[in-house]
């Protein structure tokens, strides 16, 4: 019963992605791309913003949060760097698909939420906002090594990230419990609306679904590292750990999302094999539409039964 009722939560949200798939003929690929970078400099970083302002945070929840998810990173780019054996042997080609073990969905993880609880949104938010400046310093400085940015090059993209200027800016007003005038704040929510269906639309547009095909062993392992042995880990530790219900929900969630849907966008950006990075994704996302509502459904029977 469980399981059927965090089906049905995420249905809506695979079936975006299939309409995104039956539709993207009738937009030119530099369509899609505008609507991509639209996402990515506006809508998403709306969403983060009004997830995040939208509720007084406490600041002993960003100091439990923020270290709770760089550890998830952190291991996740531990556990990546086991197939750097299988991978290319250029490393910067490397570095673009090492990367998709430790970024994340940030639009799967507002779809997902609601289905464990609704009321753990505004942490889910804070958890992005302390994550993504994290994993986007972390996947430029791995392709910086095998670019050729400079140093300077390098801190400016990332921190002219959107997401991350965006999530500091929401959670920093959450802290200060200001509460922003409704008439102010009412762009960003609808701004923010429209920045998940677009996201899973541009998924399913963008999205090679023979990708399964050509699973072999490392991007198999990359897939096992983001999908099953991270959140495993996650889990265990949730499990042994007096880390509260709530939170504990939040963090193997995370730790369960897909890899990064822009992921790409990056490794393109440095020169990478962005083909080889836009299999990764494809495959991650397809195979989490089975791993994440197991990850899902566990959690509900071990934390908020």
């Amino acid at each position: 019963m469980i399981f059927a009722t965090i089906l049905l939560g995420l249905i809506p949200s695979f079936l975006m992605v299939a309409i995104g798939g039956l539709v993207r003929n009738r937009l030119s690929p530099e369509a899609w791309q505008g609507l991509d970078r639209l996402n990515f400099e506006v809508l998403f970083p709306a969403l983060l913003f009004f997830a995040a302002c939208g509720r007084p945070i406490a600041p002993i929840e960003v100091l439990r949060i923020g270290p709770a998810v760089w550890a998830i990173i952190g291991l996740a780019l531990a556990l990546g760097y086991l197939a750097r054996r299988l991978g290319p042997d250029s490393f910067l080609d490397f570095a673009g698909a090492w990367q998709t073990s430790w970024r994340f969905n940030t639009a799967i993880a507002f779809v997902a939420i609601p289905t464990l609880d609704p009321a753990l949104i505004g942490q889910m938010a804070i958890a992005v906002g302390m994550a993504v400046p994290v994993a986007n310093i972390l996947a430029v400085t791995a392709l910086s090594r095998g670019g050729s940015l400079s140093f300077v090059s390098t801190l400016r993209k990332v921190m002219g990230n959107p997401f991350l200027i965006a999530s500091v800016a929401g959670v920093a007003v959450g802290v200060s419990s200001y509460k922003i005038p409704a008439p102010l704040l009412a762009p960003a929510e609808m701004l923010a609306k429209a920045a998940i269906p677009i996201a899973l639309l541009s998924i399913g547009a963008t999205m090679n679904w023979r990708a399964l095909t050509r699973l072999d062993r490392f991007n198999g392992t990359l897939c096992l590292v983001r999908l099953v042995l991270v959140p495993a880990i996650v889990f265990g530790l949730c499990l042994a750990l007096p880390l509260g219900d709530a939170l504990s929900a939040v963090f193997i969630l995370f730790a369960a999302l897909p890899t990064a849907s822009a992921a790409h966008v990056l490794a393109s950006g440095f020169g990478a094999d962005r083909r080889l990075v836009a299999t990764l994704i494809a495959q991650s996302t397809l195979l989490a539409a089975v791993t994440l509502p197991l990850w899902i459904l566990a959690t509900k029977l071990a934390f908020l039964n």
